[in-house]
């Protein structure tokens, strides 16, 4: 993160700001270096291939949340419930076998929206078998390299006015989860628990990536999330490290 990840990210800032120019063209300064510049754009291209499908998840949870009674992940009584689907308010410990947690258990109301009704995965027998496309998170899809072309087609002229919004949205949405989360019961528990640090995992190769985290704005998102969690964990009765999966 030091020595590669920080000075790159500022030198992508620096460079592309000066010259006003694309990963492709601004290495004409040093031709040398062109192979980065095609090198950034292949894995801006593999990030699209999964990042906006994960954004097209999150407009299919957007539309099915206007609804006038509950919401469809709430209740066991839908047409893609399994019979063994249990209400989360209804389980207790006793219900789980030995190492199981409540994030490990996949028969909640919420886990099989998820799963059944979104992605369909109890028609497949594994990643072999990938079936048909779901249509509505085809139209989901395309509506986001929709909006993702009108953000870009003109270049410059237009990405710049967009930065205003895709800047400074994600802090208004997050601001007001926040507030939202620190007004439910178990919230301050949650918080409690973001802010309890293990120093001995920094030892760990992995607490890379919380470092990563933190630089990258995960701060405040992180008091966000917490609050909600320690709800979740208030709703659920069990303890927050076990409410959700990595």
């Amino acid at each position: 993160l030091i020595i590669a990840g920080m000075p790159l990210f500022y030198m992508e800032l620096a460079l592309g700001q000066y010259n006003r120019e694309g990963a492709a063209t601004v290495w004409k300064i040093c031709p040398l270096f062109k192979g980065t510049g095609y090198a950034v754009i292949l894995i801006a291209l593999y990030v699209g291939f999964y990042y906006n499908v994960i954004i097209a998840w999150s407009l299919y949870y957007l539309f099915s949340s206007f609804t006038l009674g509950e919401l469809p992940w709430t209740r066991c009584d839908h047409p893609w419930n399994s019979p063994n689907c249990t209400d989360p308010r209804l389980i207790n410990m006793s219900a789980f076998a030995s190492g199981t947690t409540y994030s490990k258990y996949k028969i909640t109301p919420a886990a099989e929206f998820y799963e059944r009704r979104i992605l369909h995965l109890h028609e497949s027998h594994g990643i072999g078998d990938l079936g048909f496309p779901r249509w509505e998170l085809l139209l989901c899809l395309l509506l986001v390299m929709i909006i993702i072309f009108f953000s870009l087609w003109k270049g410059v002229k237009t990405s710049g006015k967009v930065v205003w919004i895709t800047a400074t949205l994600p802090y208004v949405v997050l601001s007001v989860l926040l507030i939202r989360g620190l007004t439910l019961p178990g919230a301050l528990d949650g918080i409690k628990a973001y802010l309890n640090i293990d120093f001995k995992r920094l030892k760990e190769a992995t607490s890379i990536s919380v470092l990563t985290s933190l630089n990258n704005g995960g701060f405040l998102s992180g008091f966000a999330i917490f609050s909600i969690l320690g709800y979740v964990a208030h709703k659920s009765k069990f303890k927050i490290q076990d409410v959700v999966t990595e």
